[in-house]
């Protein structure tokens, strides 16, 4: 995407939010834009609707539509190849794992352990 296909968004949310939204990005190592763009991405996820009836048709019950995303990044380009659109696509769930297991351990149900080589459950200790 180029300079100039990008449109500048702006709002307003409460300080402690958007220090809050800052705070989650910094841990993400992410911008503040790549932040919000990721989130707002993944709300609208099964949340968009072109039917009359005001139901989404065509959602997964999570809203992680692969079809749909698939067909997105086609559509964005000449030709995507299959090593391309697996990239992509093992790429957002590798940073929902990592928004996952972000989470659990801010939440304290999860923590790193390192004699254990992996991920351990908070209520076991």
């Amino acid at each position: 995407m180029g300079d100039t296909d990008r449109a500048v968004v702006k709002t307003y949310v409460p300080a402690d939010q958007k220090a809050t939204w800052q705070d989650h990005a910094e841990r993400l190592d992410m911008t503040q834009s790549e932040f919000l763009r990721t989130m707002v991405q993944a709300g609208r996820r099964g949340f968009l609707d072109d039917s009359p009836d005001g139901g989404s048709s065509d959602a997964t019950p999570r809203g992680d539509a692969l079809e749909d995303r698939v067909q997105s990044m086609v559509d964005e380009g000449d030709a995507v190849s299959w090593d391309e659109l697996v990239a992509q696509l093992a790429g957002d769930f590798e940073d929902r794992i990592d928004t996952a297991v972000q989470s659990l351990a801010d939440d304290g149900v999860i923590r790193f352990d390192p004699r254990r080589g992996g991920y351990v459950s908070q209520a076991d200790e």
